[in-house]
């Protein structure tokens, strides 16, 4: 048999081309913001993970320019070698002293982040309970360790407990979850899985990449607006959301990580983050500690549409994040809405099956803290009008 075979014949992507509502890889000519100019049309964003709108912010463009100019486009090598700067250590430093863990380290991308820890903290002889909807990346990554992976039921603590129950006492247990589910916007049962854990002698590790800058008094994420900072094992993140750069980072134990740093294949044989991206981080997370309203602004932004859409009627998954998906149900409906939504000037997200029930499409919506009421309310009518058209 052809490798190629596989490329042959009509697949979904096919079919939506040759219909006219292909809803990927729209280009964008601008920066990302709430409002921006996405093939030639100036477009209101609801399609971002840039939770706290600091992608245009001044402080953190400047910080990236000043970078760029003193360590140049690239580091040329690994943080192993000869890849690390003196500003890769010093965001650690300042992520770890924020997330109150004793170190952090980051690497190139988030899902390079989930693959580095996890291939590296777990083996052969562990189980990793897995949550059915945690993050593609999660699920590479435990392929990548070699571990025995265990998946519960979203968010179902009764089915987490029985699978825990029959793990051996001989093996390493790991009970990984996303903090906020990037689809739904759920925030997992943490205080739950703390206490399992408790009970039956495993770890935890909390994918916090839409959680930070979101969630807590200060924006530390999950475990900080569960109060259990102390009780999750390894808390992983991205730079790529509410910090308006890339990569990622694990925070834990000085032990634990220095053990990451020095046998994670994914991290050991990837170039270290670029300087730019480095700086907009740092300067990203210094704007939020001295300004922690704005996790308050982003909520407020976040429950202001929340409330609107629920008085249009519009069903949502109710969550308290930003994120707020909208069903459709229909795969195609999730097509075609997105196409409509695109001409009357408003940007959203498909998902479909698999990554949701067949019958359960949905627009995933998020918000940003500098969305204002006035693109909000643009929006909702843009949206309700659509899916009166299509009978949703």
């Amino acid at each position: 048999m052809d490798l190629f075979e596989k490329t042959n014949g009509e697949h979904i992507y096919d079919i939506a081309k040759e219909k006219g509502i292909y809803p990927y890889f729209h280009q964008l000519t601008t920066g990302q913001d709430t409002v921006v100019n996405m093939e030639g049309k100036k477009t209101i964003m609801l399609g971002s993970n840039n939770y706290l709108g600091l992608t245009s912010n001044e402080k953190v463009i400047e910080a990236g320019v000043n970078a760029l100019k003193k360590y140049g486009s690239g580091c040329s090598g690994s943080r192993f070698l000869n890849g690390t700067l003196d500003i890769h250590v010093k965001l650690e430093n300042e992520l770890a002293n924020f997330l109150h863990k004793e170190a952090c380290l980051t690497f190139s991308t988030g899902f390079q982040s989930n693959l580095g820890i996890i291939s590296a903290i777990c083996g052969r002889n562990d189980v990793v309970l897995c949550d059915k909807e945690n993050h593609a990346s999660i699920y590479d990554a435990i392929k990548l360790s070699y571990a025995k992976m265990i998946r519960y039921e979203h968010s179902n603590m009764q089915d987490l407990e029985e699978k825990l129950k029959n793990v051996p006492s001989n093996n390493g247990i790991l009970i990984v979850t996303d903090g906020v589910f990037s689809m739904s916007g759920e925030i997992c049962k943490l205080p739950q899985i703390c206490s399992l854990a408790k009970k039956y002698g495993a770890r935890v590790m909390v994918d916090d990449a839409h959680g930070l800058g979101v969630l807590g008094k200060h924006g530390r994420g999950t475990a900080e607006y569960f109060n259990l900072e102390d009780d999750v094992d390894i808390i992983m993140g991205t730079f790529s959301k509410s910090l308006a750069s890339l990569g990622g980072y694990m925070a834990s134990t000085k032990k634990v990580v220095e053990y990451v740093k020095h046998v994670s294949r994914p991290y050991i044989f990837s170039a270290s983050i670029t300087p730019a991206s480095v700086a907009c981080a740092r300067e990203s997370l210094n704007i939020l500690i001295e300004n922690p309203q704005m996790v308050e602004q982003l909520n407020e932004v976040s429950n202001y549409m929340r409330i609107g859409l629920k008085n249009l009627g519009i069903k949502i998954i109710d969550s308290q994040t930003p994120i707020i998906p909208i069903y459709v149900y229909k795969d195609e409906y999730a097509f075609i809405a997105c196409k409509m939504l695109l001409e009357r000037g408003v940007y959203v997200n498909p998902v479909i099956s698999p990554a949701t029930p067949v019958g359960q499409a949905l627009l995933r919506t998020s918000y940003t803290a500098t969305h204002t009421h006035e693109q909000l309310d643009y929006a909702m009518k843009q949206i309700k009008e659509v899916l009166d058209i299509l009978g949703v």
